[in-house]
């Protein structure tokens, strides 16, 4: 008679667990590998018949590849030996930072995610929030832009809703990539931006060694043809008006830019505005020295807070949008045509020099983008409200001083697409807007700016502030 084995029941559980990982692997996961593979393919095919700019190669290189690439890219290695030197370290420790940074940048580009799933939500969030208008004030310029180019958006940076609008707006004409700051490094917000093309930055990091692998890495999805989306600002505004260009990025892209060897790059100025900015009494916060500094974790809980007040607002069919959400796309400029005209050679300037060269060509894409910031009706009101502080006027009377700065913007060549039909309509919205949040203050029928809310209304006068100063 045979003798009979028992098995703890723990031990039993451990086995039929690996017994069902092994089916998986072996069995199940090729399978489904191959069918997702099957239907990234169809989206791939599928987009870039329609797109402008086709999905590049180099986004669809498997992750690790480029990691590799990257981390023993020759300059990367020159920087690693550089840095082991000067930290006096084993060059393998060295070597094992500069892949932790290629990996922590390098993101995880799905076509799937990014055209089904990131362009449904991106679609229904800005769409839930905001009344969501385009303009374009050179189309035919736009379109004739050279398909095999590399197209870099730049915009300013007004929200975080930025690019999700953007991402909305573009995903008819593009795939974009763009640099994403360590906020959304949280689960599961960082596995969705990865598979968006979307790529980490440690902003204001003064390592050398990560500068240089971030450097190489936009210096590699430049010259492959990547659609990017950059922030010359660096950084949200705080006061509502256009801050100052950062070099940064753009020097990374320049500085070994060859204008008539290299792929062309054509920078495309996009300009954003909102009629409610989410973050608004937040950004001005922050410009209060004095005021208690705020945790990630709490404004990512009350971000969450707010979104999920909002989608019970509206099934309950009392949630009413934030007004206009505008993005301008204006006239595109050639890198090559801008060297050519002002006789500059990146790769010949010395540092110095060649951050001149920079900071003027950034000064021009400022300019061009400041051109096309959308004039929307609540920041118009408010710009009115402010120029008529301390006097208590009707609604009829603040509508009268809106639609003759209107006029008066028109002929600046404003970009104002207030239709004549919809002015009484729109006023009437922004100005009921202004009361609800407090911005306005209403005595017998009559309305003022609020003195202790004069802050904010600057900061939405600040967005069209172009032309108020040139008025």
């Amino acid at each position: 008679m045979g003798n009979t084995i028992s098995l703890p029941v723990w031990l039993a559980v451990i086995l039929a667990l690996l017994s069902l990982a092994l089916l998986l692997e072996r069995v199940l996961m090729p399978g489904v590998r191959w069918y997702l593979r099957r239907r990234i393919n169809r989206v791939i095919n599928e987009v870039n018949t329609r797109l402008d700019i086709e999905v590049r190669p180099f986004q669809l290189t498997r992750r690790q590849i480029l990691i590799d690439q990257l981390s023993h890219d020759e300059k990367v290695a020159a920087a690693i030996h550089d840095y082991a030197r000067e930290n006096d370290m084993p060059h393998e420790v060295a070597q094992a930072k500069a892949n932790a940074y290629a990996r922590e940048i390098v993101p995880s580009f799905n076509a799937y995610v990014y055209f089904r799933v990131g362009y449904w939500i991106a679609k229904r969030v800005a769409r839930l929030i905001y009344r969501v208008r385009v303009g374009f004030h050179d189309a035919d310029r736009l379109a004739s832009v050279n398909r095999d180019a590399t197209v870099v958006f730049v915009m300013n940076h007004r929200s975080n809703m930025d690019y999700i609008l953007v991402a909305f707006l573009a995903a008819e004409r593009t795939a974009l990539s763009y640099a994403v700051g360590e906020w959304a490094r949280i689960w599961p917000l960082q596995t969705l931006v990865r598979y968006m093309g979307a790529f980490f930055v440690r902003r204001g990091s003064g390592n050398a060694l990560y500068r240089r692998v971030l450097e190489r890495y936009i210096q590699m999805a430049t010259r492959a043809g990547v659609c990017q989306a950059v922030f010359p600002e660096g950084g949200l505004t705080r006061d509502g008006a256009m801050r100052e260009p950062k070099l940064g990025f753009l020097d990374y892209m320049l500085r070994d830019h060859q204008p008539d060897k290299d792929r062309e790059i054509v920078f495309v100025p996009a300009g954003i505005n909102y009629d409610r900015v989410i973050e608004d009494r937040s950004l001005l916060r922050r410009l209060d020295l004095n005021a208690e500094q705020r945790s990630t974790r709490f404004v990512v809980k009350t971000s969450l807070r707010f979104l999920f007040k909002q989608l019970i607002l509206s099934r309950r069919e009392r949630w009413r949008r934030f007004g206009y959400a505008s993005v301008n796309f204006g006239k595109p400029l050639s890198v090559k045509d801008w060297c050519h005209e002002n006789g500059v050679e990146f790769t010949h300037l010395e540092q110095t020099q060649r951050l001149l060269a920079v900071g003027r060509l950034a000064d021009e894409l400022m300019e061009r983008i400041a051109d096309v910031v959308p004039v929307l009706p609540l920041p118009l009101l408010a710009s009115v409200a402010l120029e008529h502080r301390g006097s208590w006027e009707s609604a009829l009377a603040l509508k009268t001083f809106a639609l003759d700065k209107i006029d008066r913007l028109r002929e600046q060549g404003a970009p104002i697409r207030i239709t004549a039909g919809a002015c009484e309509g729109v006023l009437s919205n922004a100005l009921n807007t202004l009361c609800a949040r407090k911005m306005l203050e209403k005595k017998n029928g009559l309305y003022r700016a609020a003195p202790d809310a004069e802050d904010v209304l600057t900061y939405y006068a600040n967005s069209i502030n172009r032309w108020n100063l040139s008025r």
